[in-house]
């Protein structure tokens, strides 16, 4: 069963993915007085917010992301949209969304695969591959009209409604006829007899009655349909024709093909204007211009969506903006710099691309790798024979990335390795290859792994011939190699540096690891190991290196003990990559049986394992620890899977040996507003929070958790309270009187205030005192029940004056008796014995012999408990000084000991 997170990882979106072959939609809102472009990637939705910026009087089209959270359960094979609603089809469903995110309604009654859509007015048409079209009613969501065609006579491939015309569609067909049909009282009002070739698409052309139809055989036509008459007819020589488009108040039709080129024609003079090739690298499969600008907007399945602005002489278009991913799925995928921020892909495709997890407009793309890059951009993108083949394997660092390049690569079957500019996006200057093969290239030799030093100086590239090189990345020029002749008998499976460029670690397809200095490149150690190592990964931070297997087993390897310290099996698989946390405690693996497994290096268990629909390519952590990004087979997007265990309570026990993972959905190009999703009910009884006992075991020693000011200060309170007394009481001062009083005589004078005789007595009426406290009564209690919990939580709960306030009350001067000093000293005594609460026992204890010592020392019962008490305390302070001793020694030699 298919659930959307996994326990520790859960889906949270897809990076990478801007366009499909489905066309775009575009549409204009009169509130916002805006246009929105509709685009389906797989089973979602995006939607594109169109900006105008005034620019040197001169208007400008944006392309911004806007959040959608349509998400379907299968990839949409159809898009159209009208004034207020969202057109989306998959299979034999359609669906009506608003506001960009609410089905607001559901459409079933078609047996086959819907493959046209077209809204009008208050109905929407829809055709699927049998032939049968059904009009439906949007608001009631019923078939107001259903009509079937004969697929041998007339195969409907192209719907349009046709402006002005009210009730009346166009269809077109693959036999090249055209027929036009009243919805409203379901009539043929006329039938085209066609241009003998299949009709691809058709298009309204700004004039009313004209409209445009492209042809299987490359042919536009543009058409009088009031009196059934050709105005002009062009022909393109690239194939089919895929889309059409007209703009506002310009005679320019755009027409589109299936490899990609662009062609402008003038309607006026009836020739090509201009060509755009190469606009995309698969058939554009959507066009539509920018009313009112002179902007045309593109997409096709190469994943690329495009804006071009026509501004150039002679009315050539260049790009204005455009979003983009990899036309090929990516085969490696490596997070660049320490942010997390940016994660560097290379696809099939031959490119190498960064893309941003904060935002789309911070995604870059390096180009494509080429040995020639002035010959590749004479040539063009269709005919370049000097481009470089995929990228199988990087490195890249970010130390000295300002300075020349910082990206290495490796390409497929080739022994060339090329460095890459980041903060230019473009590939570098340099060529990394032997001398040897400089001036001709091997067939049967190529580099197979490749790693860069963390100062970003040094590139250590190793050789399917076994051999490792080491060369300058400011320079290119090559530092020398390990091994006289080469370091290895196999292939290269793996090389990797430490972070201090100390050791240099490669791994063999004969079964070796070896450990070399860098600077001197002398071999100092080599293991053997038990399988052929297929790759090697090292978590520079802490020293561990990872190897897999050809087995489909992981080994762990420490590079200062260089011994294997953990071995994980368990994959079924050829494992495709690995990735460390950024701690360096989980070693995350994925395998061709689909799994991805996090295991925890210190317990040596997996922690947490699920499938997916198609096997996991390549991974990597962020460096923030925050997501986990995956490629996957045939899938041209990046997924990133974030870690719950920063953000929630997540179980981290071992999974058991049965354990059965549970299939994992790719997370949309929508983010999740909440990642706990169901499934937590699931694993519900391992999410509940372990409560710590208040003792661990009977024979340890326990603290109480409260704080030293409750139980420190007791045996000074006297000296603090005289210290905090103020030396004199304060003074209110005297108020004057209305009349001031004088002395009688010629001289006035101020007669002297009279002293107040009046002397209040400080002696405190102590009947209050009477009344036994709650402390005592508890106490009284104890001595029959021998239950002692509740007067220590009262004691507990109170400040340290109140504290002293209650054991000066335990003394019969103060309101107490001897049976309650009796049961306090037996309070003690269990504490004592039971090893809880000790530094509690020895504070109240404390206190209670210097407030009552001459009591005590006068009563025998009390002097008989006391001994007993001190017996207990005495055995257990010996037993715990033994201990303190015992670690104070080890921790003493530990330190000066020579190890």
């Amino acid at each position: 069963m298919a659930r959307e997170g996994a326990g520790l990882f859960v889906g949270y979106r897809v990076l990478g993915r801007f366009s499909s072959h489905v066309p775009h939609v575009l549409r204009y809102h009169s509130r916002h007085r805006e246009f929105y472009l509709a685009i389906a990637v797989g089973n979602s939705i995006h939607t594109y917010n169109v900006i105008r910026l005034s620019v040197t009087n001169r208007k400008r089209v944006e392309i911004l992301f806007c959040l959608t959270g349509n998400a379907l359960t299968q990839d949409i094979q159809c898009l159209a949209a009208d004034r207020m609603l969202i057109f989306a089809s998959y299979d034999n469903i359609l669906h009506a969304f608003a506001r960009n995110k609410e089905v607001v309604h559901t459409y079933e009654g078609h047996k086959a695969r819907i493959h046209l859509l077209q809204p009008f007015g208050d109905h929407v048409v829809s055709v699927d591959v049998d032939n049968i079209l059904i009009v439906w009613n949007i608001q009631t969501e019923e078939e107001y009209l259903q009509v079937d065609f004969d697929k041998a006579t007339f195969a409907i491939s192209a719907v349009l409604h046709p402006s002005t015309y009210l009730n009346k569609i166009l269809l077109g067909s693959e036999q090249g006829s055209l027929q036009l049909w009243n919805i409203r009282s379901n009539k043929l009002l006329y039938s085209f007899p066609g241009w003998h070739s299949t009709v691809t698409t058709l298009a309204q052309a700004p004039a009313v009655d004209v409209i445009a139809v492209g042809l299987v055989s490359g042919h536009i036509i543009v058409h009088n349909i009031k009196f059934d008459e050709t105005l002009m007819k062009f022909q393109q020589e690239w194939g089919p024709i895929t889309a059409l488009s007209f703009p506002d108040g310009h005679p320019i039709m755009a027409a589109g093909s299936p490899i990609g080129h662009i062609a402008l024609w003038d309607l006026e003079e009836n020739k090509l204007m201009c060509q755009i090739k190469d606009a995309h690298s698969t058939a554009i499969a959507g066009m539509s211009f920018v009313p009112g600008e002179p902007l045309l907007i593109t997409n096709a399945a190469d994943n690329a969506l495009r804006v071009w602005i026509f501004d150039g002489p002679g009315g050539t278009g260049r790009v204005l903006r455009s979003r983009m991913g990899h036309s090929a799925p990516p085969t490696k995928i490596r997070y660049h710099g320490q942010n997390g921020e940016h994660i560097l892909s290379a696809g099939q495709d031959g490119t190498l691309q960064s893309f941003s997890t904060v935002h789309e407009k911070f995604n870059k793309s390096l180009g494509r790798g080429s040995i020639n890059k002035k010959k590749s951009k004479k040539k063009g993108l269709k005919l370049d024979t000097m481009a470089l083949p995929p990228i199988t394997v990087f490195a890249s660092e970010v130390a000295r990335q300002s300075d020349w390049d910082g990206i290495v690569a490796c390409h497929q079957g080739y022994i060339t390795c090329t460095t890459w500019n980041y903060q230019k996006t473009s590939m570098g200057a340099h060529k990394l290859r032997p001398e040897e093969f400089s001036k001709y290239k091997p067939i049967d030799i190529c580099a197979t792994a490749v790693d860069i030093t963390s100062c970003g100086n040094f590139a250590v590239i190793g050789l399917s011939t076994g051999r490792v090189d080491v060369y300058n990345m400011q320079s290119g020029i090559h530092r020398g190699c390990y091994g006289k002749e080469r370091a290895h008998k196999g292939a290269i499976r793996g090389v990797a540096v430490d972070g201090l460029n100390q050791l240099v670690i490669t791994a063999g397809s004969e079964g070796l690891i070896k450990f070399w200095k860098f600077k001197t490149k002398d071999l100092i150690y080599c293991t053997e190991l038990s399988f052929s190592p297929s790759g090697i990964l090292l978590h520079r931070d802490s020293g561990i290196l990872g190897v897999a297997f050809d087995d489909f087993s992981i080994s762990v390897l420490d590079i200062e003990t260089r011994k294997i310290v953990r071995t994980f099996s368990g994959h079924h698989g050829r494992i495709n990559d690995m990735t460390f946390s950024p701690d360096g405690r989980w070693l995350i693996t994925s395998s061709m049986d689909c799994t991805i497994k996090t295991w925890d290096l210190p317990s040596g268990c997996l922690i947490d394992c699920f499938l997916v629909d198609s096997a996991a390519v390549s991974l990597t952590m962020s460096p923030t620890g925050d997501f986990l990004a995956s490629t996957h087979v045939d899938d041209l997007g990046i997924y990133l899977w974030s870690n719950r265990s920063l953000y929630s309570l997540v179980s981290l026990r071992p999974l058991l040996a049965d354990y059965e993972p549970s299939v994992v959905m790719l997370p949309s190009t929508c983010p999740l507003q909440d990642v706990d999703v169901a499934g937590d009910e699931e694993t519900c009884d391992e999410m509940i929070e372990y409560v710590s006992p208040e003792q661990l075991g009977e024979q340890l020693v326990t603290l109480s958790s409260l704080p030293e000011a409750r139980w420190r200060n007791l045996l000074s309170l006297d000296v603090i309270k005289k210290r905090n007394k103020p030396r004199e009481p304060p003074k209110v001062p005297k108020s004057a009187p209305f009349f001031i009083p004088t002395v009688p005589g010629l001289i006035p004078r101020y007669s002297a205030p009279e002293e107040e005789n009046d002397i209040q007595s400080k002696v405190v009426d102590l009947g209050v005192l009477a009344q036994k406290s709650d402390f005592c009564i508890h106490l009284e209690e104890a001595l029959s029940t021998n239950e002692y919990t509740a007067p220590l939580n009262l004691l507990k709960s109170l400040g340290p004056s109140n504290i002293e306030i209650e054991l000066r009350g335990l003394a019969p001067e103060g309101g107490g008796s001897t049976e309650v000093m009796l049961s306090f000293l037996k309070m003690i005594g269990m504490m004592l014995n039971k090893k809880y609460n000790f530094e509690l026992a020895q504070a109240y204890l404390a206190l209670f012999l210097k407030l009552h010592l001459k009591i005590v020392s006068s009563e025998p019962n009390l002097l008989e408990e006391l001994s007993t008490v001190s017996t207990q305390l005495e055995e257990t302070w010996i037993n715990l000084q033994t201990l303190f001793n015992q670690s104070l020694c080890v921790l003493t030699y530990m330190k000066s000991a020579l190890l």
